[in-house]
């Protein structure tokens, strides 16, 4: 394991909770390959930890689906797979359906306005080339859309889908030439809840995630064809 990466360190988070971040930041950001393998006391003698944090982060890390648990060989980072992306797409598309749905129902003016400057925040953040800035600023448009559905159990369950989904979201940002056609769907999203147009909005929401899809899968099949 000869990759290095940085250790942010934060004075108001646990360290088994600064360990997870950086391990989490260095998958997602490639520093840490597909198929590698997580050793305990590498990883420790390297972030300057005891092996407790490290196995805390790690089970972490295998609820995210972002290590698998090999029998008899330990964790290592997940490969990103063309199966796993569309098990997980599939359940989200049907989560933020009915989310849409209910956000055309229950969303105020507050929401709305709030809805518009982040999609606003979402473009300002293209210009950069801050892939993990970009991921956040989309994720806050969702959230409020999310929010708006004051329906606690639904957003629990696409909070946690969301953490399995980042990595494919970041694959999916990688690719400028799908900024265009990303903005044009947050705003028929907009405007299909601002109008209260269900249809519309479930519509836009479906094809918002399937061009993700379909996007990621062809970096997927890429990679694959060049190995």
């Amino acid at each position: 394991m000869g990759t290095d990466f940085e250790v942010t360190m934060d004075e108001y988070l646990p360290l088994r909770d600064v360990v997870f971040n950086t391990l989490r930041q260095a998958i997602l950001r490639g520093e840490l390959k597909p198929g590698e393998r997580l050793m305990e006391i590498q990883l420790a003698n390297k972030l300057g930890v005891s092996r407790t944090p490290i196995r805390e982060a790690i089970r972490k890390l295998e609820l995210e689906g972002l290590v698998l648990m090999i029998p008899r060989k330990g964790a290592e980072v997940a490969e990103i797979t063309e199966k796993n992306l569309r098990d997980v797409l599939e359940v989200r598309c049907a989560l933020e359906e009915l989310a849409v749905q209910l956000a055309c129902d229950r969303m105020d003016e507050e929401g709305i306005k709030a809805m518009k400057e982040a999609s606003a925040e979402f473009c300002n953040t293209l210009d950069s080339d801050d892939i993990t800035r970009i991921a956040q600023a989309d994720v806050a448009f969702h959230d409020i859309i999310y929010a708006a559905t004051d329906n606690r159990r639904l957003i629990q369950l696409l909070n946690n889908l969301r953490e399995q989904m980042y990595r494919y979201r970041i694959e999916y940002l990688k690719k400028k030439e799908c900024y265009p056609q990303l903005l044009e769907e947050h705003q028929t999203i907009i405007d299909s809840i601002e109008s209260r147009d269900k249809d519309c909005a479930t519509q836009i929401t479906g094809q918002h995630i399937k061009n993700q899809a379909e996007a990621v899968v062809d970096t997927i099949r890429e990679k694959e064809e060049s190995v």
